[in-house]
């Protein structure tokens, strides 16, 4: 069983000819409210690979608080721990230009009360893989990633966005996804550089297993002598938002079921490339028995 721990929003996403620079105003016709946020994002992604999954979130007492979970609901996600908050409903807004690039800006709001609390120890004995991004209080995700290893969790870390975070809260994760220009920031550095460089830094410092994506060419992995780089398959791309998301759900999906972690970083990333073929992020999200639409190359 997979646990996803954290952000619930509706996207407001507009598709726009081009993003609009500072100052700015870009119009178009009109817009879509769409559930999102990443925690969401990731718990679908994976429960769309085959896995028995639990998101643990917060929403508002508002109208948007059906529209963000309703996805998840209706493909089965156990939504038993979210909690209401006296916040409101997350809410993003999301601009796609023509060539499927995208600016997007996040309001937290219900966000910001998730907790570690809201998961005891009994469903922590249940799971295999805990997830986790940084659309919550980092400390909640420290503190919980203390408990699940206490536990014996395997614990899957998106840093995204990018934010600084403790130390002791990396020396509880065992994967670490991040674009490069991520894993550069985390690892101190003004240029992403060469990225196994990077990926075997972050690993070899935090003792861990770093997977850094690269988009349009794949993902590369450096899992203590074990190193893989994963070409991803030419796609038309119409938007990536929720493309990482998509992996990440897929790569934990791949943990919890106990397949190789080259297998796992495979199919997380035919699964991401093919979302980006669609608009959306949720919807977007493929099933597994679509991936067979895709040939990746190992």
């Amino acid at each position: 069983m997979i646990i996803v721990f954290g952000s619930a929003n509706v996207d407001l996403v507009m598709a726009l000819p081009s993003l609009p620079a500072p100052g700015e105003t870009v119009l178009t016709e009109g817009y879509q409210a769409v559930p999102g946020g990443k925690g969401a994002n990731q718990a679908l992604a994976a429960c769309r690979a085959g896995s028995d999954t639990t998101f643990v979130g917060a929403v508002g007492e508002d109208a948007y608080s059906e529209l963000a979970l309703s996805l998840l609901s209706s493909e089965g996600v156990d939504l038993s721990p979210v909690k209401f908050s006296d916040r409101p409903t997350g809410c993003a807004v999301v601009m796609v230009d023509d060539d499927g690039e995208n600016a997007i800006g996040v309001a937290s709001g219900a966000n910001l009360d998730v907790q570690a609390g809201q998961i005891n120890d009994q469903l922590l004995q249940k799971t295999d893989v805990l997830v986790l991004q940084q659309e919550v209080p980092v400390e909640q995700n420290a503190e919980l990633a203390r408990r699940a290893r206490a536990q014996g969790v395997e614990i899957v870390f998106n840093l995204a966005p990018a934010a600084r975070v403790p130390d002791e809260f990396l020396a509880d994760v065992d994967y670490l996804i991040v674009n490069q220009v991520k894993a550069a920031f985390l690892a101190g550095e003004a240029d992403p550089g060469e990225v196994h460089t990077l990926a075997h830094t972050l690993a070899r410092d935090h003792n861990l297993t770093t997977i850094i994506t690269l988009g349009a060419e794949g993902a590369h992995a450096v899992s203590g002598d074990e190193i893989h780089s994963i070409s991803a398959p030419v796609v038309e791309v119409v938007d990536t938002t929720g493309a990482g998301d998509t992996f990440t759900g897929y790569l934990a999906a791949g943990l919890a079921a106990g397949k190789p972690l080259k297998q796992c970083l495979s199919q997380a990333v035919g699964a991401a490339s093919l979302a980006c073929t669609r608009l959306g992020a949720q919807s977007a999200i493929p099933k597994a028995g679509q991936l067979t639409e895709l040939s990746v190359p190992g």
